[in-house]
């Protein structure tokens, strides 16, 4: 039992090692964001408008793509910031899925017909999913 225990207090050590240096350059992101961003610009760029702001989600999600974990608490500063349901969620649906930055790599590695197919589709469901999500969270609300 104790071996167990050594064993999985050993392995969280290792992980947590391991994620520590993304740990800390989201929450140095975060920081910048807090201060250089304002909300009068993201009044601009989410104006409220549900085409406008999900053309501007998938925009900026589709170029600054990441992991999961990292789009979540960038829509959470979004929201907070007064950006709609609509920019957010094609935002995280677009930074998760959408791979403009990598795609000479996806084309290389898979084909350029499929790596095309993937990100159309990715881009169409980013409006979709999006529209889906807000709704159905505007309905419940």
């Amino acid at each position: 039992m104790r071996s167990k225990l050594k064993s999985a207090f050993n392995q969280t050590l290792k992980t947590l090692v391991m994620i520590s240096p993304m740990l800390l350059a989201v929450i140095g992101l975060i920081g910048l964001f807090k201060t250089y961003i304002t909300p009068e610009m993201l009044h601009t760029l989410f104006n409220g408008s549900v085409l406008h702001d999900m053309l501007m989600g998938v925009g900026l999600g589709g170029l600054s793509v990441g992991q999961p974990f990292l789009s979540y608490i960038i829509g959470g500063e979004l929201l907070d910031e007064g950006a709609s349901f609509y920019g957010v969620t094609a935002f995280i649906l677009a930074f998760v899925t959408l791979g403009v930055v990598q795609l000479p790599l996806e084309f290389a590695i898979f084909g350029f017909r499929f790596a095309l197919l993937r990100n159309l589709l990715s881009l169409l469901f980013a409006f979709v999913l999006s529209w889906a999500i807000a709704f159905t969270l505007g309905a419940f609300s």
